[in-house]
């Protein structure tokens, strides 16, 4: 439900999109459609291009709050560093706080809080630049993934079935910036489960036509099947439960999306956590919000109203 009727509670918005990251391109179309969402809403919303333009805005004192679309790290918003300037203005915003953000965005160090926790992730080694790949792939055993530790959209991801394959695979994640991450690779179904607020809404099962759900699945494929829910009864709620207590242990608030490989045991396996999901018409939050009878322009909406907590002070969706 609703928190409030009336949008001139917002304020007047700065959607923040595009930035520098890998992942500029994704944030612009998602900007692009959250802003238009609001805009009928009658929010007094406004597009504002990465972090640098963003801060001077605030600064001038033209913004009441912002709605974070950027993704990714290294300008792209998503890793902690737009967050605590934010927390220094005291302007409220969507999403993760400062850790919330940062842990999530670090792929090795969520991992390492799970398994803290007890929490069930995929066996892993940590590749600092110049580390000895074959070692740490023998160690974890074939099949196995490697990507960049804090890159999202599926960018510089490889499967790797033989040591063979493997040099090949740490270039292309080599390609940006931070260390890598290997880890065992999990065959068996992906999904997806949307956090709205304490809301948890229903799973998606992904079927791409390829190998994996990769960029191109994700963003330009027309062929890929989304399964919503992704599973039934006693499963489902369990999965569910999962994906908030993974959520829950990162720090993060407000709103954001956990992915999961189920394997063919119907053991699930979490994977990471997107504090900054994508909009666009490919993406899977307003697939799940929708079969949850929650359109894309109410989505939008909520989104924004998780902002209102930290008016109060309270961590964003915690409420």
């Amino acid at each position: 439900m609703s928190k409030i009727t009336d949008p001139a509670q917002f304020g007047r918005v700065a959607v923040v999109m595009g930035g520098s990251s890998a992942e500029r391109e994704v944030s612009l179309d998602s900007g692009r459609n959250v802003l238009a969402a609001l805009k009928a809403r009658g929010v007094d919303a406004h597009a504002i291009d990465g972090i640098p333009a963003l801060l001077d805005a605030l600064r001038a004192g033209h913004f009441a709050r912002v709605f974070n679309i950027l993704h990714g790290q290294h300008g792209g918003g998503e890793d902690g560093v737009l967050q605590g300037a934010l927390e220094s203005l005291n302007v409220p915003y969507t999403g993760s706080g400062l850790l919330g953000s940062a842990l999530s965005m670090d792929k090795t160090r969520s991992k390492r809080v799970w398994q803290s926790l007890g929490l069930p992730t995929p066996k892993f080694a940590a590749l600092p630049r110049g580390a000895d790949v074959h070692v740490a792939a023998r160690e974890i055993g074939f099949p196995l993934i490697v990507k960049p530790a804090c890159e999202g959209s599926s960018v510089g991801v490889t499967r790797v079935f033989e040591e063979k394959d493997l040099d090949a695979a740490v270039e292309l994640a080599a390609r940006y910036p931070g260390d890598l991450l290997m880890e065992t690779l999990i065959e068996g179904d992906e999904l997806t489960v949307a956090v709205l607020g304490r809301e948890v809404l229903p799973s998606i099962h992904i079927v791409p036509q390829g190998a994996f759900y990769d960029y191109n699945a994700k963003y330009v494929a027309e062929d890929t099947r989304y399964i919503c829910p992704g599973l039934q009864g006693e499963a489902e709620s369990e999965l569910r439960m999962l994906a908030l207590a993974a959520f829950d242990a990162l720090g993060c608030s407000g709103w954001g999306r956990v992915d999961v490989m189920r394997d063919r045991a119907g053991r699930n396996w979490l994977l990471e956590v997107n504090t900054a999901p994508g909009m666009t018409s490919h993406s899977l939050v307003p697939k799940a919000a929708a079969a949850a009878g929650i359109t894309y322009e109410e989505l939008c909406w909520r989104v924004l109203e998780t902002s209102l907590d930290r008016d109060r002070g309270i961590p964003g969706g915690r409420a």
